[in-house]
């Protein structure tokens, strides 16, 4: 069985801390925006009838509730995170929703994924890789529950190339989202946001992490002025 390290048992533990209020600090921090950047990730799944897609570091659900509006009733998808207590809230937004029969939830870490080599035609993973201590070992566990054929899609928070842009959004990201965070959850939480992007790779760097874990054809989208990025890529 996969144990975590110090750092992500203390990773785990804070957003378990923040689970009940994370749905509205998204909102709230991005303004809404969030959510067309899942959409956008989401159009990029391939599938076929009777597919299923595994949705990593599922949080509360949103992408797994997103890729079932999105794709055929045929479609079922798993939601997996090592935080028992987002799941938990994940499993009540499913069961209240119209796709309850298609959506299902396993307590895992992308290090340590609980499923079969070739399993899913599509992976999502939003906003979770800079979570995952050893990401190495977390892309090569996707890789290997992909089925030649399926593709990883990747959706991160990155740097904008803009000197002005990225000005302004290091101060709203330094200075105001871990005071805002503070009002209605943690503060120390919302300061590892920033912190934990900042530290991210660059996209250069991060692609060919993703090419040496075994995925080919990758290609890399930037969102509202480089704010975030999608990272695709497939398993021949």
């Amino acid at each position: 069985m996969f144990r975590l390290s110090d750092k992500g048992e203390k990773i785990q533990q804070m957003f378990g801390a923040i689970a009940p209020r994370y749905d509205f600090l998204n909102r709230l921090l991005s303004l809404g925006i969030d959510r067309r950047w899942r959409s956008k990730a989401v159009r990029l799944l391939k599938y076929r009838e009777g597919a299923r897609i595994l949705d990593v570091a599922t949080g509360t659900g949103d992408v797994a509730l997103e890729i079932a509006r999105a794709t055929p009733s045929s479609v079922k998808i798993t939601g997996a995170d090592f935080c028992r207590e987002m799941v938990e809230l994940g499993e009540a937004k499913v069961a209240a929703s119209p796709y309850a029969a298609r959506i299902d939830f396993r307590v895992a870490p992308c290090e340590d994924l609980p499923f079969q080599d070739n399993t899913f035609d599509s992976i999502t993973i939003a906003f979770g890789i800079r979570n995952v201590v050893d990401r190495k070992l977390g892309l090569a566990e996707m890789w290997r529950v992909l089925r030649p054929g399926g593709r990883l899609i990747i959706l991160e928070f990155s740097t904008p190339r803009s000197r002005l842009f990225r000005q302004l959004y290091y101060f709203y990201f330094r200075r105001l989202l871990p005071v805002i965070g503070g009002l209605f959850s943690r503060y120390n939480a919302y300061k590892y946001l920033p912190d934990s992007v900042l530290e991210f790779p660059s996209h250069e760097e991060f692609s060919r992490m993703i090419a040496e874990a075994g995925f080919r054809s990758i290609h890399i989208k930037e969102l509202t002025f480089g704010i975030a990025s999608i990272y695709a890529g497939d398993k021949e």
